[in-house]
C-alpha cells in the first residue's frame, strides 16, 4: 500500500489518500472502511443518453465519485472490495443522493475521510504501508566474498544490504590472509543481519549458499554471539535455517523459496506468532486459569487493574458497525498499550483468528492472577 496524502486534524477528523498495490492491500482497506465514512475514487458508471431523434442509448463512462459508505462487501477468495453508498458531491453523470457501488482497483488511488481516525485504524495504515512490517522472512544469499541480505514480503523482495569482500586464494604453506579476509567477510555479514533484521517481525532467516559457506558462517555467527553475549542472536537461533543455493546472487532467491523444505517451514509465517500467542493462552487457561481471561467484561476489569500482559483481539471486532461498541474495543487496546502490555491483533482470515472468534474474539494473558472475577459476565460483554 502506498500512502499518497494524509491530513488528520487535532480532533482526529480528516482524510487519507492511499493506493492499493497488491491483493492483500484490499484486505487492509476493508478493515479501514466503516459505514458513514466518505470514499472518493475513480469508478465506471452506466449512463443513459438520449439522441435528438429520441432514441435512448447507454454508455459506460469513467468518473470520480464521492459516496457516503453504506455497505461494504469483501470477497476473500478474489480479494475484491465493493463499497455501496449515496453520492454526496455534484457530478455531471450522477445525481446527488443516487446510489452507486464503487469497486476499488489495484494501482488506482482512493481518498477515505472519517469524522474520527482512532489508533487502531492509524496502526493498520502504518502496517499496510510499511513493507518491513510484513517481512516475515529474511534471507542471506551468500558465496565466498559476496552476500545479499533480502527481506521477503508477501509481494516483493527488498534488498537491504550487499556485502562484498575480496578473499585472496589460499597459498601453499600459508592460509592466514585467506582466513583473515573470510573473518572480515563473516563479521560484515553478521553486522548487516543485526542492523537490518527486525527479529520481532521476522519469523525465519534463511542462510543459503553453494558448498559449505553457510555452515562455516553459522558456526562463526554463533561462536561470536556467545563470545559477545549477544542475546538477540542467541534467543533467535531457532529461526535460522540453512539451505542450498547455486550462487550468492540475489536471483538465487527464487530457487531457495521454491525448495519444498523451505515452503513447508514458511507455509504460514505470518500467522505463526499469533498461533504461539493463542497456544500460550490455552496453556495458561489450563494451568493457571486465574491468569487467562476471555470475554470483554472480564478483560476490561483486568485492564482497569493494569493486569494485562498480552491482549489477543480479532480484527473482526473493529469492523463492528455500532460506533460505541467499536470505541470500547479501541479504548481497551489503547489502555493495554499505555500500560506497557502487548497487543496482538489477529486476522480473522487465519485459523488462529477463527479460534479466537470462538472465545468472543478477545482474550488476555495476565501479569498476575485475579481470582475474584469468576462470576457470570454481564450481557454487555459481547454483542458482536
Amino acid at each position: 500500500m502506498k500512502l499518497i496524502h494524509k491530513d488528520i486534524e487535532k480532533d482526529n477528523a480528516g482524510q487519507v489518500t492511499l493506493m492499493p498495490e497488491e491483493a492483500e492491500d484490499m484486505w487492509h482497506t476493508y478493515n479501514l472502511l466503516q459505514v458513514g465514512d466518505s470514499l472518493r475514487a475513480s469508478t465506471i458508471r452506466k449512463v443513459q443518453t438520449e439522441s435528438t431523434t429520441g432514441s435512448v442509448g447507454s454508455s459506460r463512462v469513467r468518473t470520480t465519485l464521492t459516496i457516503c459508505v453504506e455497505t461494504i462487501d469483501f470477497d476473500t477468495q478474489a480479494c475484491q472490495l465493493r463499497v455501496k453508498g449515496t453520492n454526496i458531491e455534484e457530478n455531471q453523470y450522477v445525481k446527488m443522493g443516487a446510489y452507486h457501488t464503487i469497486e476499488l482497483e489495484l494501482n488506482r488511488k482512493f481518498t477515505l475521510a472519517k469524522k474520527s481516525w482512532d489508533s487502531v485504524v492509524l496502526d493498520r495504515i502504518e502496517q499496510a504501508c510499511d513493507a518491513t512490517q510484513k517481512a516475515d522472512v529474511a534471507a542471506v544469499v551468500m558465496q565466498e566474498g559476496l552476500a545479499n541480505l533480502v527481506l521477503v514480503t508477501p509481494a516483493m523482495t527488498l534488498l537491504r544490504a550487499k556485502v562484498e569482500v575480496t578473499i585472496p586464494r589460499k597459498r601453499r604453506g600459508s592460509c592466514t590472509q585467506h582466513e583473515k579476509a573470510l573473518e572480515r567477510f563473516y563479521e560484515a555479514v553478521m553486522q548487516a543481519i543485526l542492523r537490518h533484521i527486525n527479529f520481532d517481525v521476522v519469523k525465519c532467516i534463511l542462510i543459503a549458499s553453494p558448498g559449505f559457506v553457510r555452515d562455516q558462517f553459522i558456526t562463526y555467527l554463533f561462536k561470536e554471539a556467545v563470545r559477545q553475549d549477544n542475546k538477540v542472536l542467541l534467543e533467535n537461533r531457532p529461526k535460522f535455517m540453512l539451505v542450498h543455493s547455486s550462487s550468492g546472487h540475489k536471483y538465487s532467491l527464487k530457487e531457495i523459496l521454491s525448495d519444498p523444505t523451505v515452503t513447508s517451514r514458511l507455509s504460514d509465517t505470518k500467522a505463526a506468532g499469533e498461533v504461539k500467542a493463542l497456544e500460550d493462552f490455552y496453556k495458561m487457561l489450563q494451568h493457571e486459569p486465574d491468569r487467562a481471561f476471555y470475554g470483554l467484561a472480564h478483560i476490561e476489569k483486568a485492564a482497569d487493574a493494569l493486569a494485562i500482559d498480552t491482549l489477543l483481539i480479532s480484527d473482526k471486532l473493529f469492523r463492528h458497525q455500532d460506533v460505541p461498541t467499536r470505541s470500547r474495543y479501541v479504548r481497551l487496546v489503547d489502555s493495554v498499550r499505555d500500560n506497557g502490555g502487548n497487543v496482538r491483533i489477529f486476522s480473522s482470515l487465519h485459523v488462529s483468528g477463527e479460534q479466537l472468534t470462538q472465545l468472543s474474539g478477545v482474550a488476555a494473558i495476565l501479569r498476575f492472577p485475579i481470582a475474584d472475577l469468576s462470576e457470570p459476565e454481564d450481557d454487555s460483554s459481547d454483542d458482536d
